[in-house]
């Protein structure tokens, strides 16, 4: 999607995209044994039409799970479950399969009223994030700052998906510095096609209705963030060119030398060096240790990470001109051969 249509719909706080169980798919089998015997917490969910819901009710006994929970925001019309119109937001609670046909009936599933809106903030809302062991949904991305440090105040697992610009959002990057977030295993590129309500205004390239009339957007930037362990996290990026001083020029006001593209880390060179944000698809915190970022003119020690020479301008310079947004790593394995 085009970003203007991000940002509009920050703006307007109409971020309310449906992630396809496709997308669903293809991460979620990774982490299969993160989940036996574990409650599963979907908060930013509407069943009639999250995959989220579906994916989980649906694979509720090969996953071993204790039980799945719902939420939806100010639900108006919950046909799925009731012929009458919903004036409250409710949860759902779905605790497997009670009368052997592998479906979740609707019988099966305990539809309950709030007393709020359904907000993740909300008190009621907390009150059942406590009970989950791992959250898993796709959040406002307007509130994408806010959701994460909800999730790290009450100390949870999780599997979400955001926008890979917040890597530089000075309340995202020390988590991801930290090892107490990482990229997801199955998104690395491209754009993703997300679902949006009917009352959403198509009018920008990458929105169109499908051939059931179903309204979506493309979305680029797509990434699933997570602190579940995942086994393709700790394969090691292939290095395989030769420092020289010519293709990697230090930088101004930085001890770094500058990397343009991730697949050209030289192998035998051990200083700090700065790359592309887009390394982090292929970050393995057993190969690089992750130092800081440099992104603005603003120098911010605690998010930069290394000593600055400068005296202004905090972004990566090389003779005076300013590159792009770079993380500055630092290898942790020895030189291959």
């Amino acid at each position: 999607m085009a970003k203007r249509t991000i940002d509009k719909a920050k703006a307007a706080k109409k971020d309310e995209f449906y992630t396809q169980l496709e997308d669903i798919n293809n991460e979620l089998h990774h982490y299969t044994e993160h989940f036996r015997g574990k409650t599963v917490l979907c908060n930013c969910d509407d069943p009639r039409v999250s995959n989220f819901f579906t994916y989980f009710a649906y694979n509720f006994e090969f996953l071993g799970l204790k039980k799945l929970i719902t939420t939806c925001y100010k639900n108006q019309d919950m046909d799925l479950f009731s012929q009458n119109k919903c004036e409250r937001a409710v949860y759902l609670e779905y605790e497997g399969d009670k009368n052997g046909n592998c479906i979740p009936d609707a019988e099966e599933i305990g539809v309950k009223p709030l007393k709020g809106d359904g907000d993740f903030r909300s008190k009621e809302c907390i009150e059942l994030l406590k009970e989950a062991d791992i959250v898993v949904t796709n959040p406002p991305f307007s509130l994408f700052r806010e959701y994460v440090a909800q999730l790290m105040e009450y100390g949870k697992e999780f599997l979400i998906i955001g926008n890979v610009n917040v890597l530089s959002y000075k309340e995202i990057f020390p988590l991801l510095r930290d090892n107490r977030l990482w990229l997801g295993a199955s998104i690395h590129s491209g754009d993703r096609k997300f679902w949006v309500p009917d009352n959403y205004e198509l009018n920008a390239a990458g929105c169109g209705i499908d051939e059931s009339g179903k309204k979506y957007i493309r979305v680029k930037g797509v990434r699933w963030f997570t602190n579940l362990d995942y086994k393709e996290r700790h394969e090691d990026l292939i290095l395989y060119k030769n420092y020289s001083p010519e293709e990697y020029p230090k930088y101004d006001n930085y001890d770094a030398i500058n990397v343009n593209v991730t697949a050209d880390i030289p192998y035998d060179y051990d200083g700090v060096m700065g790359v592309p944000i887009t390394f982090i698809d292929k970050y393995n915190p057993d190969q690089f240790e992750i130092l800081g970022m440099s992104a603005s003119a603003g120098y911010n020690a605690d998010i930069v990470g290394i000593p600055f020479k400068g005296e202004k301008d905090a972004r990566p310079l090389i003779n005076g001109k300013n590159t792009y947004a770079r993380i500055f790593i630092q290898k942790k394995t020895k030189k291959q051969k």
